[in-house]
């Protein structure tokens, strides 16, 4: 059994990786567990638990800005955020359910992950809103980037570099982001009936306007039943949706305007409220819209105009259930647990389409096996092999979690 190691303080964890650096052990860098199966299978000699680090340390709402340990719940940030009605604008998903648990996850482990919801479109990734971190590297070496304000760009490029990297590059003990109001209003303009390449083909249009839309997603028929959103599962079709945010007389002259635009394509209804706060929740989320839990999952990111095309090959060969969020330019796709082939095949489609084809659920056999995220380029291979050399030249940290290791 593997040995779980909890510092309480950031001198803790510096010791820890100090020691595992000296004596060429290997840790799996974990917070609260909701994503540890998301990635290849770390063999290592000790978990290192940072769920003891914890509790926010600086939040000013009038100057946007939050600073917390690592080891903090998304439960608590979102809290303190609703609170003085502000929130994290990338609006990262919670993948728990997804993974079977019950855990929102760590404030640390979603810059980690990069996490960022339907609202990307408009507001960006979660490491746009990364300001700053302390950190312990793979030498066992502390180091730190960025500032508690929003016009401090100092480290800028680091906070880039550690969001997104699965914990492979050092441990974060504490995290400040950006954080901004939540809109004055919300609301959702559906589109019933449309095909997949109609569909996205309206979406695009939509998003092209002037209608400063901020999430588009598109729900095939047997998707859309499965939402708990009764205009959504009981309209008997497809559905497309775009949200709209922002002061109310603002979002109603929006929102009238993709009415017109999109009546001339089919039917079309309005979300308000918890229905339009509903539906978003179900694409970020993906457990509801996906909901056999054996599934492989995929995360499929390819250029919006051949999103259409890219289910359509993929399809053609794999049974699977899918949706498209980011106006067509993200697909997640869920594929029975033996699909056989499935990974030559998606990576074949991905490769000829352009854009990177990503394994977010499968099994320990199946996720030891292939290259969970999109393989690298020659030359991009290089780099980040030369980047995870100069943070952790013995490998201590989440090792083989990206990509495999060599022996």
């Amino acid at each position: 059994m593997t040995d779980r190691l909890l510092p309480q303080t950031n001198k803790d964890v510096l010791d820890i990786i100090r020691a595992a650096a000296e004596d060429k052990q290997t840790l799996e860098i974990i917070g609260a567990g909701s994503k540890v199966d998301w990635g290849r299978p770390v063999n290592s000699s000790a978990f290192l638990d940072l769920t003891k680090l914890t509790g926010i340390m600086l939040y000013e709402p009038a100057e946007l800005v939050l600073s917390a340990a690592a080891g903090t719940s998304m439960m608590e940030i979102q809290q303190a955020l609703a609170a003085e009605n502000q929130q994290l604008a990338f609006e990262p998903p919670d993948f728990s359910s997804l993974y079977g648990g019950n855990n929102s996850g760590t404030l640390g482990g979603t810059i980690a992950a990069n996490l960022s919801g339907s609202k990307r479109l408009q507001a960006g990734a979660a490491r746009d809103h990364f300001l700053g971190f302390e950190a312990v590297s793979g030498r066992g070496e502390e180091f730190k980037s960025g500032g508690r304000v929003v016009k401090n760009v100092t480290g800028f490029d680091l906070s880039k570099l550690l969001a997104g990297s699965f914990g492979t590059l050092a441990a974060m003990t504490s995290v400040t982001v950006k954080v901004l109001p939540k809109p004055d209003k919300t609301r959702t303009v559906l589109l019933y009936g449309l095909d997949d390449e109609a569909a996205v083909k309206a979406l695009s249009e939509t998003l092209q306007g002037p209608f400063e839309i901020n999430s588009a997603a598109h729900l095939p028929a047997n998707i859309a039943a499965k939402s708990a959103v009764s205009y959504i599962a009981s309209s008997g079709g497809s559905v497309a949706a775009v949200r709209v945010q922002g002061p109310e007389p603002s979002v109603e002259v929006r929102c009238r305007a993709v009415r017109a635009l999109w009546q001339a394509h089919g039917e079309v209804e309005e979300l308000h409220g918890h229905n339009s706060e509903n539906l978003w929740q179900e694409v970020r989320d993906i457990a509801k819209l996906l909901s056999n839990p054996e599934d492989q999952i995929w995360r499929l990111s390819v250029p919006p105009s051949t999103g259409a095309g890219v289910v359509a090959a993929i399809t053609g060969q794999l049974e699977g259930e899918y949706y498209y969020d980011w106006g067509g330019g993200l697909i997640w796709l869920a594929l029975e647990a033996k699909a056989e082939n499935s990974t030559a095949i998606l990576r074949q489609v991905i490769d000829n389409s352009g854009g990177h084809a990503t394994l977010v659920r499968g099994s320990a056999e199946l996720r030891s096996s292939i290259d969970v995220f999109h393989p690298q380029p020659e030359e991009l291979a290089r780099l980040s092999s030369k980047i995870k050399s100069s943070f952790d030249p013995a490998g201590v940290l989440n090792p083989g979690k990206m990509y495999k290791v060599d022996g």
